[in-house]
């Protein structure tokens, strides 16, 4: 097999020295035998009668002239928007050009397409080319409208230079990954997450349902007392009261909640990453800074490059300043509940749980003879069976 071990510009040498001393070989000949057109074989000999051996370099391909070339400015452009937002990819850093474009903040004619932009960060050490396939397809679940369903969780606390923790709260609303809140919190107690709760509710009007983990202070591990009925937290039935379902992620499935908890990873990557925050009003004023950014200016992929504020509304349900009173049908049977979460109901007491001390319970009913349902407001508790 000819040229094998032989370079392109070996060949070429050897073929030129044999055309130059063929002494009446057949130059079409010459060219058959290493397996090239007479054309490219002229060609050859041309050049190297010409230009000597440098003619026998080859020739770049590229154009004399691109159009559509992204010029210097444009590339030192595209560099420093990735420099002030490290963590932004070429879909998103395309999308910012295009809306500044519209603003009047971009002056050139040519927007580059996320593959040019992505060539652009990976020769200016922008990229780590493993990273970069790591990405995949995958399928997604949304609610249909904003605030039919609010992810809410705790974002593992960090150390401040003042040698305490902060723990970020986030909240999230699923349809639009538009964020709720995030707030700068020093403990994760049931009346922190209240008054913030408070907070959003009076900004933001009330959800539906609000998704959790299963841990403190919003749940308590799936727990069931002796009497196998589902233990509940003060939080929970405060949220009852405000008629919103708060319902929890299985047990050690995070991808249960897989958009609070690609939140969780934006704001590590885009916050943690490369901030040290002094005490928790250094950390709450950049999580406001930040925040606008990632509801207003940060495209988002699952919402086609949109930003979540685009697909948010506020709820028309207010937060009313005072509970509303529980209320029960006339067919309905109330009991308060006493001091260690029991009800007395035909001669016999009934656990439904501490966090409803002091609080009056529905007993209904059923289609089922000696068998009765409790109630808190509109949360089904537990089931009563006399028989037993």
């Amino acid at each position: 097999m000819p040229f094998i071990n032989k370079t392109v510009m070996e060949q070429k040498n050897e073929f030129i020295l044999l055309a130059d001393k063929s002494n009446g070989f057949r130059f079409s000949e010459l060219c058959k035998r290493f397996n090239i057109s007479r054309k490219t074989g002229y060609k050859w000999l041309n050049r190297y009668r010409a230009m000597g051996i440098l003619g026998l370099q080859e020739k770049t391909r590229r154009p004399l002239r691109s159009p559509l070339k992204c010029t210097r400015e444009i590339e030192d452009y595209i560099v420093n928007l990735r420099k002030a937002d490290r963590e932004w990819g070429p879909k998103k850093l395309r999308r910012i050009i295009q809306d500044n474009k519209e603003k009047g903040a971009y002056s050139f004619d040519i927007i580059p397409c996320k593959n040019t932009i992505g060539k652009i960060l990976l020769r200016n050490g922008m990229i780590d080319p493993e990273r970069s396939n790591q990405s995949k397809p995958y399928r997604r679940f949304e609610y249909e409208k904003p605030n039919e369903l609010w992810q809410m969780d705790f974002k593992g606390y960090f150390g401040m230079l003042n040698r305490k923790n902060c723990h970020p709260l986030a909240i999230l609303d699923d349809h639009s990954r538009f964020n709720i809140g995030l707030f700068a919190c020093s403990d994760q107690k049931v009346n922190t997450v209240q008054q913030h709760l408070i907070y959003v509710f009076k900004k933001y009007g009330l959800p539906e349902t609000i998704l959790s983990d299963n841990g403190a202070p919003w749940g308590t591990g799936c727990q069931v007392t002796e009497d196998v009925i589902r233990a509940f937290t003060g939080l929970e039935k405060w949220l009852i009261r405000l008629n919103i379902r708060l319902i929890h992620g299985r047990p050690y499935h995070p991808q249960t909640q897989g958009k609070q908890e690609r939140f969780n990873q934006t704001f590590k990557k885009e916050v943690l990453k490369y901030n040290t925050f002094k005490d928790l009003l250094h950390c709450q004023d950049y999580f406001d800074h930040w925040r606008e950014k990632y509801n207003c200016q940060r495209p988002h992929e699952a919402l086609d490059q949109d930003v979540p504020a685009k697909h948010y509304c506020p709820s028309l349900k207010s937060y009313p300043e005072v509970l509303p009173a529980i209320e029960y049908d006339c067919d309905v049977l109330a009991r308060k509940v006493d001091d260690y979460g029991q009800i007395y109901f035909k001669k016999k007491k009934y656990k439904v749980g501490k966090a409803f001390t002091g609080e009056h319970v529905g007993i209904s009913p059923t289609d089922v003879d000696g068998e009765y349902e409790v109630y808190y407001c509109n949360q089904y508790l537990r089931k009563i069976r006399l028989t037993e």
